[in-house]
């Protein structure tokens, strides 16, 4: 429904920027509400951004407290036909060994050839036998018998095996079909017409010297157990022995405790950042108590000496002058070559003889303190201002309603002025019409 306009009817008046001017001074308190509202939700969000940044630091702190972090090794090759991977908490050590055989699928090829691909008859029903060849795995329905037919029931089939037509010479074609797995226990035998093309063979792998050699096999080219925590891949046959290296990595575990200083003064620099008190700042939690103390909390977890051990900062992590936390790679790498049990226990946590905790397991604790999803200090802080938020914005729904039924009142009242001033205007001219048409006095 169009609003009705007063403007000018009769006085001349702007009625309709008298009305806003007169809601938009009573809408001063919404105005008030609206920017408090607006603070609220900028306060949430600087809450849940810290949270996000202290949640970070309690996982590089649970990095640092595990197992894996201070077993880290690094393995090596010799060669080049053998790759080797950490998978788990390798053990130091060296082993040497020769490539004797790598892994092959076992496949077969059509004993015949045909000169057209799509020529049926070519082959009828299929029986797959096992690696004895006499233990039937299965039957295939080849359709038509084609050469495309049979490869496609057979890629369909659940018998591990591949199929693919091949052109032995211009307008000649055969079928090839050989075993999706490797190794021998993957080898199989077909009825029809098919010739052997290639066996299936173990990975094979020799340790020692002629007089007392240890041979390890395995269906595939990788070799897992070999060594505790690692695998080795194996590409090519070698008659040169292959040595691997497993060694520990240092590096590693000083990569880790990088990675907690770096969550540390990520976390405190978005505390400074939200809670900056300075003259000119804007930021969201100006000077936020609880903000301060958690950075006293965090740099306390840091720094403290831990009982028994001694200081952090002799390990190589320390406060600096502008409240942040530094880490000295050298000072560390030479404590953990030294003690690494010594240094393993300052950081990561509670030692297994039941003494005090670590940097790392401290961390942790205060972390869960903070971010805990139910009664975390930071969350609850948020979801205060969740719910303040929900409240101003209720109150400025109220104040949206009594504006506009104010509004709606004073166009009225004004509406209502216009009309009587045009009635008074009216009476003023039919006066002075009745004025005019009287007698003159002087005749």
């Amino acid at each position: 429904m169009a609003s009705l306009s007063v403007d000018g009817l009769v006085s001349g008046l702007d009625t309709t920027s008298l009305i806003s001017q007169l809601v938009a001074a009573e809408g001063t308190v919404q105005t008030q509400l609206k920017t408090r509202l607006s603070e609220t939700k900028d306060a949430a969000a600087a809450y849940r951004g810290i949270n996000t940044k202290i949640d970070a630091l309690r996982s590089a702190a649970e990095n640092l407290g595990k197992d894996a972090t201070w077993t880290a090794a690094k393995a090596t090759s010799s060669s080049t036909a053998v790759a080797v991977a950490v998978t788990g908490t390798p053990q130091p050590g060296s082993v040497t060994f020769t490539v004797n055989e790598v892994a092959t699928a076992h496949a077969l090829v059509g004993g015949t050839t045909q000169s057209s691909t799509t020529t049926a008859g070519a082959y009828g029903d299929l029986t797959v036998y096992g690696p004895d060849g006499t233990t039937v795995k299965g039957t295939i329905v080849v359709g038509s018998g084609s050469l495309t037919d049979t490869a496609a029931a057979i890629n369909k089939s659940a018998l591990g095996l591949n199929a693919t037509v091949l052109q032995t010479s211009p307008g000649q074609y055969t079928l090839q079909v050989s075993a999706k797995a490797t190794g021998k226990d993957a080898a199989f035998s077909l009825s029809g017409d098919f010739d052997p093309l290639r066996q299936g063979t173990d990975a094979k792998i020799t340790l020692g010297d002629a007089a007392s050699p240890l041979s390890v096999t395995s269906s595939t080219n990788t070799f897992t157990g070999l060594i505790p925590g690692g695998t080795l891949t194996v590409s090519a046959k070698s008659t040169t022995p292959v040595t691997i290296d497993v060694q520990p990595d240092p590096d590693a575990v000083a990569a880790k405790v990088q990675a907690f200083v770096d969550a540390a003064n990520a976390a405190l620099t978005e505390i400074e950042r939200e809670s900056a008190n300075g003259a000119e700042s804007t930021a969201s939690l100006r000077g936020d108590s609880n903000l301060r103390r958690l950075t006293d909390q965090v740099l306390t977890a840091v720094s403290d000496v831990v009982a028994g051990l001694g200081s952090p900062g002799t390990f190589g992590v320390q406060l600096t002058r502008d409240g942040k936390v530094s880490f000295t790679k050298d000072t560390f790498l030479t404590k953990l070559q030294a003690d690494p049990a010594k240094v393993r226990e300052v950081f990561a946590g509670v030692s297994t003889d039941g003494g005090p905790d670590g940097v790392a397991a401290r961390m942790q604790v205060l972390a869960k303190q903070v971010t805990d999803s139910t009664t975390g200090s930071l969350t609850l802080l948020a979801k205060g201002r969740d719910a303040l938020a929900t409240d101003l914005e209720g109150r400025i729904a109220d104040w949206d309603l009594r504006l506009a039924a104010r509004k709606a009142a004073l166009t009225k009242q004004f509406t209502a002025m216009e009309t009587a001033l045009n009635s008074l205007r009216n009476q003023s001219s039919w006066l002075s019409g009745q004025l005019a048409s009287l007698p003159s006095s002087s005749s």
